[in-house]
């Protein structure tokens, strides 16, 4: 034990030599602190449910963030793979050298590939009903370029995609449309041949002769791809296209090279990267990820504030045992410090066994987000809704390091004022009323 100040007890004798901080006789009385006993059973109970909302919170923050981040990465990642990095569109004259213009741009440093396509918006009819769809031509070649189709294909095959009249459709599409390989899906665009009654709609029908699935249900119902030649008769555009998907090897580059893809071009054109076409929708799951992370930090805030009351409850029963310490030679650091290793402790504790628990869960997430649908009988993340078929999580060591510092630092703060209290404690006073 620690010597007493000699402003604190002045009686003629020699105090002892003071231990250091922190020493194993801290340790001792504060683990004695943290064990309940049979008459301390109240204060031990708020104890717990500070260490359960530590935990719990922490845990949470952790499961959630790093949901969102793998919903964020999961997005991005079919949305660029089937649309591409920059978007370069004609303007003035209609794009007719799109094979020349694709060899150029594909000649540009960090450039992945240059695919030219058709596309347009049509009405898509089979048995079950009908569906607006975004049809897009593409050679075989580009679309085997695109591994988001080329390595998702459920049934059918792309082979001969460019000899034959056939289209490829997203399983969701077939579904909805109660199609299955080999059937006809009948296509009615409202641009069709011009007459001297004016301009009619176009319905042809086209067999199914692939059906994909990427996993992005929105993606699965909208999408179809038939070959180029045939989307530029169906849509009236002989020898043209609508203009040229490129993609990069960083994305995040996009930025600084559209000077050089307008340069490699050679002709007036219109480019637009990923982050202009998608800037509201990724800029909403920006702003629900920050909101998300504060709210939920409230949860470690209101553990951190059951701390506080726990510890005043506790220096308030603990009066004469401090009392007695401190006429035994411990100094009113030493008091402090004490109790400042009984509260930290449930915050440090209840800080790592959250995230324990928030790596477990994570790293099973879809595992246990299908035991609690089968479980309830309800679909807990409905493609339709969500966008994609399975939940992802992502745990970023950046974000979970500061989620992990942010509640040590709260748990330690929590203690500050408990274990200053105690230190000013005057023994007289709290042996007189023990």
């Amino acid at each position: 034990m620690t010597a007493v100040d000699t402003a604190d007890i002045d009686d003629g004798r020699k105090p002892a030599a003071p231990t250091r901080a922190f020493s194993a006789f801290e340790w001792m009385i504060a683990g004695r602190y943290l064990r309940s006993r049979r008459r301390e059973t109240f204060i031990s109970v708020i104890a717990g449910f500070s260490f359960a909302g530590i935990m719990l919170g922490v845990a949470t923050l952790i499961i959630v963030m790093a949901v969102m981040n793998g919903f964020r990465t999961e997005l991005l990642g079919k949305i660029l793979g089937i649309n591409g990095h920059m978007l370069v569109q004609p303007i003035d004259q209609p794009l007719t050298d799109y094979d020349a213009v694709s060899a150029r741009l594909q000649g540009v440093p960090e450039v992945v590939s240059a695919i030219p396509f058709v596309e347009g918006q049509a009405l898509v009819s089979g048995p079950a009903g009908n569906f607006g769809a975004l049809v897009r031509g593409l050679h075989e070649s580009d679309l085997r370029r695109v591994p988001l189709i080329a390595n998702n294909v459920r049934s059918g095959s792309l082979d001969g995609f460019d000899a034959g009249e056939g289209v490829a459709i997203g399983s969701r599409m077939a579904q909805q449309l109660g199609i299955s390989l080999g059937d006809n899906v009948t296509i009615i665009s409202p641009r069709g041949s011009v007459t001297p009654m004016g301009v009619t709609p176009r319905l042809k029908a086209y067999p199914v002769t692939a059906i994909f699935e990427i996993g992005m249900s929105e993606y699965d119902a909208t999408f179809l791809f038939m070959p180029m030649e045939e989307s530029q008769a169906y849509f009236n555009m002989d020898g043209k296209a609508t203009g040229i998907e490129v993609y990069v090897a960083d994305p995040d580059r996009v930025g600084a090279m559209k000077s050089m893809i307008e340069e490699a071009a050679d002709r007036p054109t219109f480019v637009t990267d990923w982050r202009q076409r998608n800037v509201t929708f990724f800029s909403a799951l920006e702003v629900e990820r920050n909101v998300m992370f504060i709210i939920l930090t409230l949860i470690v805030l209101v553990a951190a504030l059951n701390i506080i009351s726990g510890m005043i409850m506790l220096v308030k029963d603990k009066g004469k045992d401090i009392a007695i310490l401190r006429t035994m030679g411990a100094t009113r650091g030493s008091i402090m410090r004490v109790f400042l290793i009984t509260g930290a402790s449930i915050g440090f504790v209840g800080t790592f066994a959250g995230f324990f628990l928030g790596l477990l869960v994570c790293l099973n997430i879809e595992s246990i987000r299908q035991f609690v649908s089968w479980l309830t009988r309800t679909e807990l993340f409905d493609p339709t809704l969500y966008f994609l078929s399975q939940l992802p999580a992502e745990i970023d060591s950046g974000e979970t390091i500061t989620v992990l510092i942010m509640a040590l630092v709260l748990s330690l703060l929590a203690t500050v004022y408990p274990a200053w209290r105690a230190a000013r404690l005057d023994p007289v006073e709290a042996l007189r009323y023990e």
